[in-house]
């Protein structure tokens, strides 16, 4: 299977996961092109040949990295899809700037791993579906009275607006965010049903 994970070590242990949130850290606070399993190892205070136990190549250890990033994406999807307001909590997930760092991190990263970006690809396109699912649910016929906009459009557009911002805010530009930002609130509130507001 593309992009599984070869485990050694057990997933429930505790030095497991002292090598995750190393990893974590590490390519949070300085890139991803400062990581190396001795770096790993230095930052969670074990010896290399540990983190090789539990994860025989760095791949192995990025993917697993990226599977828990991912889960933790889903997770907030979801919490946004199930709400009382879920296009709105969409919409403030794709512009949550919380998650900024890592996710371009992994976005450069699956530039040079292929593993890593058939991953994150078959993520992607998971939850694309799931967004797209749930837009059709929810707005129905509703879209195609706006120009015959199709639930995989608007669920491109929200999250390519979303992505434009987060990233530009990481480089410390937000020229047109607010006003962008007014806007896609103002016409989601046109768009949705007055019994979803």
């Amino acid at each position: 299977m593309a992009g599984a994970t070869r485990r050694v070590g057990a997933e429930t242990s505790q030095t497991r996961e002292l090598i995750l949130k190393s990893t974590e850290k590490l390519i949070r606070e300085e890139g991803y092109a400062a990581l190396s399993t001795r770096r790993v190892a230095a930052r969670a205070g074990l010896k290399p040949s540990l983190v090789h136990y539990y994860f025989p190549t760095t791949d192995d250890l990025l993917l697993e990295v990226s599977r828990r990033g991912a889960a933790e994406s889903d997770r907030m999807i979801e919490e946004a899809l199930a709400s009382d307001q879920p296009m709105k909590a969409l919409w403030t997930f794709f512009v949550d700037t919380s998650r900024t760092a890592s996710a371009l991190e992994f976005m450069a990263m699956a530039n040079h791993r292929e593993s890593l970006r058939e991953q994150m690809a078959e993520h992607s396109r998971m939850m694309r579906r799931r967004q797209v699912e749930i837009i059709r649910e929810m707005l129905g016929d509703r879209l195609a009275e706006h120009d015959g906009l199709e639930p995989e459009a608007l669920s491109l557009m929200l999250a390519g607006i979303g992505r434009a911002i987060v990233m530009e805010h990481n480089l410390g530009v937000s020229d047109g965010h607010e006003a962008a930002r007014a806007y896609v609130e103002r016409w989601l509130d046109r768009l949705l049903p007055k019994n979803a507001d």
